[in-house]
């Protein structure tokens, strides 16, 4: 569209970066045309479900966690629930550490599912619970079989037979499958809902800090404004350790520091509650909170302040707990209040906090962010007298943090550490990622058993130790969104997208997840963000959400049938945020293997790559970054040695073979070494902390795109790309009324590498939190013009946040494409940055960014490559190990 001459379209030479490595040894001359591309593999795979249906019956391989797809359950659950690496099981454990394909499966039981697909359906159990086996307690699903007509079920997992409950009974037809299959969804879908009775409610943990436990004193007289400090603790009573599920509870816990106020957080986080509780109709956004829940608002410094809301008070009153070091709950009466029932008073405190400025003479500047988080568990856990059917002790909910200091005072206290920019690739190394104190790991553990998770909103303008603080979201299956040096005109949006995106997606809490296989396998470990003991098998989570995935490795026990399936059940026991207790069981049966082919055949990178990135970032704090990146590498050979001795091995060795399903997985294990926990070079502990925390929990899509981000050329899209498809229903909605998704064509990526860029474009590029435009030096005048409505590049706004709302056809074609990035993501905002060739110092972020770039203290992808394949060739040549194999290492530490 904006061609320029000969002279004008030269490839740029790479932009500044973080400097890289320079490839040791002598290497064949290779075109990096030819090399694999990551963009081939997953373009090609979406085109295939553009036009079709994915079955989920065995036998078939899912598409790729990258691709837009619609899944029909027919028994095992879709790919987005439950992924694993290879959809054709090896039979056993020697062939499977030939293949050295890692045996596990990504589970994300809440994922969002497609417009077009069907719900997961909700069963109804009565006083009798669902039907479960008598020996392993798995539960009914489609993969059961029906013996003595009907009257007796035998267990996919465990081969025991149950006897059938009177009222579940049904007889059974000429193929042995009941006579209500078809009624029943339990029967024929992988995932279902069931409601579960009482004997299913969430119960009391044992307590482990002790004035979290109290009932209230007297609450004082309801008086306007009156502010009242209490400072003895409250009197012990016993409450009934169950739990009647009950719509879920939200504590907004905010930081009212000299630094949240004078940086605009504060502002910035009241006025965003307030959209986010009541909509905005500039903006055009609802409101996002659950019908039915509650909210509680505490603000903290050097003390916590709870809040009266309370309906009839006219303006909201102040309760200021002192004892830090001994927090405690001062009373129940308007603590937790209905947001539309009491919006004036929530109004007029948030109002009030947002008014604040550094000359409010009482700011303090120090935070108790523990005692803090203490005290609005203490809330969460009590019994609540203003609500008589919600007399239990407390049921669970959420606890959103937003903080921007090093908590200094009460419990957890820490102290500011030197600069640890020395710690990097030495003994000391593991002290980056040390919890300091271990109260933040025990208020962790605390919340995930009562059914409470805690998510961060963190604004530092310093190191702010989220390796001790970020331990907490990660027991609880919380979040964390991460703003350095937050500036409210630059973030105010980002994290308004992030809030509502918390308050409004599928969200489970009190949750715990067991896992069962059929025999012959087990699970070996899990890797995520979740409370799990040594002494059980089960997963705690204070909330589990949409966005939440993690991974399981998976082991033989003995040798499989070919016959026969492996199946896997994901049992989650939950209540939902409409206050309904659940099970929601995920079921997937997969064929088994004798030939090393057909596991390489069915096998499927993206669960690989995503599992694999668990792992590794789990390791940190155990075992020094290099050794990891070894690991890495390791690895990656292995997979290929693996199919070249079992599946290629009529081939010269010194041949590169890459099995079709892993084309692009060490452009990927590459990515990896780049990535903020694992890069060579000086990260702060804070970043890297941060990023080991949202790979453990982030779903595959996310990974996949983080680590290889998407880049395109804007100058060179045509004229009807990335524009809505012309519909037979001008209406949009389907014929029940309900909308439907509008369809667009998306334009084609490219690679991410410096050698396929000119001077003259203009490109974008998104890795899930940062979307970057960066513009050549000899861009076209009519280019910017249509995209950012100035002529001249020196006139380019670099700090601006978003991308102006032209009237141009490029303009809407970019817009078009950000929208549709932002529904991938549930609404959630990227940062979005400029970077202009030569003049901006965001580029050298940007070429941080390209993979294929030599960059980040590691190789080019041309470079990795060779050392992949050398590895590989004095494998096959010397008839031994991979060299520096690590069952011959040791652990650094």
């Amino acid at each position: 569209m904006y061609a320029h001459g000969a002279s004008n379209s030269a490839h740029i030479p790479q932009p500044p970066h973080s400097a890289g490595m320079s490839y040791k040894g002598l290497r064949a001359a290779i075109d990096p045309h030819q090399i694999p591309s990551p963009i081939e593999v997953f373009e090609a795979d979406q085109e295939k479900w553009d036009n079709q249906t994915f079955m989920t019956l065995p036998g078939t391989h899912p598409p790729l966690s990258t691709s837009e797809y619609v899944a029909v359950d027919q028994g095992n659950s879709s790919p987005r629930y439950i992924r694993l690496t290879t959809w054709n099981f090896p039979s056993s454990s020697r062939l499977a550490n030939e293949c050295a394909i890692p045996l596990a499966a990504i589970i994300q039981p809440f994922a969002d599912q497609d417009p077009s697909e069907e719900p997961v359906p909700v069963v109804e159990t009565g006083e009798s619970g669902p039907a479960r086996c008598s020996k392993c307690r798995g539960y009914i699903n489609p993969w059961c079989t029906w013996v003595a007509n009907g009257a007796r079920w035998k267990c996919n997992l465990c081969e025991a037979e149950t006897e059938v409950d009177s009222d579940y009974y049904s007889p059974l037809d000429a193929n042995l499958m009941r006579l209500d299959h078809a009624q029943r969804p339990e029967l024929n879908k992988g995932t279902v809902d069931f409601k579960v009775p009482s004997a299913y409610w969430a119960q009391d943990p044992q307590p482990r800090i002790k004035p979290l436990y109290t009932s209230p004193v007297q609450s004082p007289p309801s008086t306007p404004s009156l502010t009242a400090t209490f400072s003895a603790k409250s009197i012990s009573t016993t409450v009934d350790p169950h739990r009647p599920p009950k719509p879920m509870d939200f504590v907004f816990l905010v930081e009212v520091t000299y630094d949240a106020v004078s940086k605009g957080f504060v502002r910035s986080t009241c006025e965003n509650i307030l959209r986010t509780l009541y909509g905005d109709d500039e903006a055009g956004t609802p409101a996002s909170l659950p019908l039915g829940s509650r909210i509680c608002i505490i603000t903290f410094d050097g003390t916590i302040q709870f809040y009266n809301l309370a309906s009839y008070l006219d303006l909201p009153q102040m309760l200021v707990v002192s004892d830090i070091d001994d927090p405690f709950l001062p009373t129940v009466e308007g603590i937790f209040v209905n947001p539309q029932e009491s919006r004036s008073q929530i109004e007029k405190l948030l109002t009030s906090l947002s008014q604040r400025d550094q000359h409010t003479p009482t700011l303090e500047v120090v935070s108790c962010l523990g005692s803090a988080l203490t005290g609005a568990l203490a809330a969460l856990s009590s019994p609540s007298h203003s609500s008589p059917e919600k007399s239990s002790s407390g049921g669970g909910g959420l606890i959103i943090t937003f903080a921007t200091s090093l908590p200094t005072l009460g419990l957890g206290a820490l102290t500011p550490r030197p600069d640890d920019s020395n710690l990097h690739d030495t003994d000391n190394e593991s002290e980056l990622f040390a919890v300091r104190n271990e109260v933040w790991q025990e208020i962790g553990e605390t919340c995930a058993e009562e059914g409470v998770g805690v998510c961060l909103f963190l604004g530092p303008g310093a190191w702010m130790d989220i390796g001790t603080i970020g331990v907490i979201p990660s027991t609880t299956g919380g979040d964390m969104y991460f703003h350095p040096k937050f500036d409210p005109v630059r973030d105010g949006s980002i994290l308004q997208s992030q809030l509502h995106r918390v308050l409004s997606r599928t969200t489970a809490y009190s949750a715990i997840m067991k896992i069962r296989t059929s025999y012959g396998v087990k699970v070996n470990s899990y890797h995520g963000t979740f409370q799990a003991t040594s002494l059980s098998d089960e997963l705690t989570f204070g909330t589990l959400s949409a966005d939440k995935a993690l991974s399981v490795s998976l082991q033989h026990v003995r040798t499989l049938d070919e016959r026969q399936y492996v199946h896997i059940q994901v049992a989650t026991l939950y209540t939902s945020v409409d206050g309904e207790r659940r099970v929601r069981t995920c079921n997937v049966a997969v064929q088994v293997a004798a030939l090393a082919g057909s596991v390489f055949r069915f096998a499927d990178m993206d669960a690989v790559v995503g599992h694999v990135i668990r792992e590794a970032v789990g390791n940190l704090g155990a075992q020094r970054i290099s050794y990891i990146q070894e690991e890495l590498t390791e690895k990656c050979s292995s997979i290929l040695l693996g199919y070249r001795k079992n599946c290629a091995a009529s081939t010269s060795p010194s041949q590169l073979i890459i099995p079709e399903a892993f084309r692009a997985y060490p452009v990927y294990t590459l990515a990896m070494f780049k990535s903020k926990p694992l890069k060579g070079r000086y990260v702060s502990s804070d970043m890297r902390n941060y990023w080991i925390h949202k790979l453990l929990s982030m779903s595959t899509r996310s990974i996949m795109h983080h680590l290889y981000p998407r880049m395109m050329a804007i100058h060179d899209l045509n004229e009807t790309i990335a524009l809505p498809l012309p519909l037979t229903n001008p209406q949009n909605e389907d014929e029940t009324g309900d909308a439907v998704k509008i369809k667009i064509d998306m334009p084609s990526l490219m690679r991410d590498s410096h050698i396929f860029m000119a001077g003259h474009g203009v490109y974008v590029i998104d890795d899930e939190e940062t979307i970057m435009f960066w513009i050549g030096a000899s861009v076209s005048p009519r280019l910017l013009q249509d995209l950012f409505g100035v002529d001249d590049i020196n006139n380019i706004d670099r700090t601006t946040h978003q991308l102006p709302h032209l009237p141009t056809l490029l303009s809407t074609q970019v817009r078009n494409i950000l929208a549709h990035r932002k529904v991938e993501r549930g609404g959630r905002l990227p940062r979005f940055m400029i970077a202009r060739q030569n003049m901006d110092g965001t580029e050298i972020e940007f070429s941080d960014m390209l993979i294929e770039d030599q960059n980040n203290a590691a190789l080019s992808y041309l470079d990795y490559l060779c050392l992949v394949h050398k590895q590989i060739n004095i494998a096959l040549t010397t008839g031994g190990s991979l060299p520096g194999s690590s069952s011959f290492r040791n652990s650094p530490w």
